[in-house]
């Protein structure tokens, strides 16, 4: 009788409890993770950050700002959200010329995307406009206000650039081109990041696994994807591949030092922090 083979050992796999986003822009980061075992939960990104905070999450994709607002994350991964030129998604319409902006409507979800929008009118327009939140559903219609800022889906889609009800826009800004020439630094929006009493090492290669294996795979998500969003195949493809960055290197990190003391010389971030420690790899 022939001896039969031992069965196949399962990898132990991490219990980490993980937050994951699921707009168009994180598919490549998450589009992996399903197949890997971990007990993942979705949310928006300012969700997320908020039960990273409180401990009901141990790891979670966040907005980069989050990073600086709370000293005991750290970075896990080096899979991030990035850009380094234009980045489509993340747009601030202009009723009124930069200088003259008042009010300033930002969306709901957009903590880093509406600190970057404040750090760019101050220091590069000298202004500083009292805040409005855009509740997640609202559009350029719902505002009077001077400026607008509109992030994800809504602000890809085609027909924003004309909208329809919503009044007259002298400008356009791509926030995320206009901090790489302002700066000759990429921008980070999103990074993995974990309490500093977790130990994610057991997840940390599992989350570049699953960012390799989403970039290996963006003409299938942009497939499946494109309708949902209002684009057409190249169009999707060409956002995922052309204007998103995925991997947090030297210039990222570098990036996310400057964006810190930007944040913090105008009180959106709390100074003194140690921001070598905060950005350092996990």
């Amino acid at each position: 009788m022939a001896n039969r083979l031992p069965p196949l050992r399962q990898p132990n796999r991490p219990s980490l409890r993980t937050g994951a986003v699921q707009y168009l822009n994180t598919k490549p980061l998450v589009h992996g993770l399903a197949g890997l075992g971990l007990d993942v939960v979705y949310d928006l990104p300012s969700r997320l950050a908020d039960q990273l905070a409180v401990g009901t999450l141990d790891v979670a994709l966040i907005p980069s700002i989050e990073l600086f607002r709370n000293d005991g994350h750290r970075i896990v991964s080096d899979a991030c959200i990035g850009c380094r030129g234009p980045v489509m998604s993340v747009k601030l319409f202009f009723r009124t010329a930069p200088r003259r902006v008042a009010r300033l409507a930002v969306d709901e979800g957009s903590r880093t995307s509406a600190t970057l929008a404040r750090i760019l009118l101050a220091e590069r327009c000298g202004v500083l406009p009292e805040i409005e939140v855009l509740p997640i559903g609202s559009g350029l219609a719902d505002t009077s206000a001077d400026a607008i800022l509109l992030i994800g889906d809504r602000a890809i889609e085609p027909q924003t650039a004309a909208p329809a009800g919503g009044g007259s826009f002298q400008l356009v800004w791509d926030l995320g081109d206009e901090w790489c020439r302002w700066t000759g630094l990429p921008f980070v929006f999103a990074v993995w990041a974990a309490r500093r009493d977790i130990d994610a090492r057991p997840v940390t290669p599992l989350l570049a696994a699953a960012r390799d294996s989403g970039k290996a795979s963006l003409a299938a998500i942009a497939a499946a994807e494109a309708a949902a969003h209002g684009l057409t195949v190249p169009q999707c493809l060409s956002y995922l591949r052309d204007n998103l960055h995925y991997d947090l290197g030297q210039r990222e990190r570098e990036a996310l030092s400057a964006f810190y003391h930007h944040a913090a010389g105008l009180s959106l971030a709390p100074a003194g922090l140690d921001i070598d420690r905060a950005v350092a790899a996990g």
